[in-house]
């Protein structure tokens, strides 16, 4: 059995290349899942999927211009993401349409220039790369790279954290204690994409926002209390990122989808079994008697 428990999880690391990728996973599980919790809680899940499709230009771009170098690509999405982010907010501002709305026509043609850059200057494989990505390509520079965006990532996020909480509960208590709440969430954005630029290497722009999202849409059935939500989905993405890169590795599957889809895994199992709102709990509440307390 341990043999059996060595070969399986233990021996796949021994390659340098399992165990960059396996850094790299966990760096982003560490900085993602928390961004996701805030996008969830401001009702913005759907702009984090906005904000992937957004800084494929800037990718492609630097791809033209350096070939597969993930500073200069990077750096690209970066400046591509945040120009998104302030033409939407702009034209939000300006014409009085809502701001998901303005996010969702930029992304889609964000996503079109992006993928007309990458095909006019590489292949349909070099295609498939940007958009896809492949963590099991991570080399020594993308892994201090991606290591210290998530690391800053996480200071800001905790230095901004009891604004954060405030400006998602109470703007108008914010804007009394002296802070512009658009201040706070224009450094959110910038966070958000900062971790999709950071996650585009591993699992691609398409996929990159998988591992912020489906960790905190699966929290939620978990806890009620925001450090809850956060340790669970961190939770959830390491053994997503960890799992998916054992079965890629012994299944000889990609190992973006693997990760990706071992969290919607963990969605599906959340949303059956969960201790609040799921089927199983509302089983529960149906057969419990009256006046019953719920599990907290």
């Amino acid at each position: 059995m341990l043999a059996l428990l060595q070969e399986w999880l233990i021996a796949p690391f021994d390659y340098g290349f399992m165990r960059r990728a396996l850094v790299a996973g966990l760096a982003l599980s560490l900085a993602a899942p928390p961004m996701g919790v805030f996008l969830v809680l401001r009702g913005m899940s759907l702009i984090g999927d906005a904000m992937a499709h957004a800084i494929l230009p800037g990718v492609a771009l630097g791809f033209l211009v350096a070939g597969f170098s993930l500073p200069i690509m990077s750096l690209g999405g970066v400046l591509s993401g945040l120009l998104v982010a302030v033409l939407a907010g702009s034209v939000s501002q300006m014409t009085g349409q809502r701001e998901d709305a303005a996010m969702a026509s930029f992304f889609l043609i964000s996503l079109a220039a992006g993928v007309m850059l990458v095909s006019l200057g590489g292949s349909s494989v070099d295609l498939t790369h940007v958009l896809f990505g492949s963590i099991l390509a991570v080399n020594s520079t993308s892994l201090v790279l991606i290591a210290a965006i998530s690391s800053l990532i996480v200071v800001i996020l905790a230095g901004i954290f009891r604004a954060l909480v405030v400006e998602c509960l109470d703007p108008l208590f914010l804007r009394g204690q002296g802070i512009h709440g658009g201040l706070v969430h224009g450094i959110f954005l910038g966070l958000v994409v900062l971790n999709l630029t950071a996650g585009f290497q591993t699992l691609g722009t398409l996929m990159a926002v998988g591992l912020m999202m489906l960790p905190a849409t699966a929290a939620r059935f978990w806890s009620k209390r925001l450090e809850g939500l956060i340790g669970v989905a961190i939770g959830i993405a390491m053994v997503a990122s960890s799992g998916g890169l054992l079965l890629s590795y012994h299944l000889g599957i990609p190992s973006g989808p693997a990760i990706i889809l071992l969290a919607g895994v963990g969605y599906m199992l959340s949303a059956l079994f969960g201790r609040h709102h799921s089927l199983l709990a509302r089983l529960r509440r149906q057969a419990a008697p009256l006046g019953a307390p719920e599990p907290h």
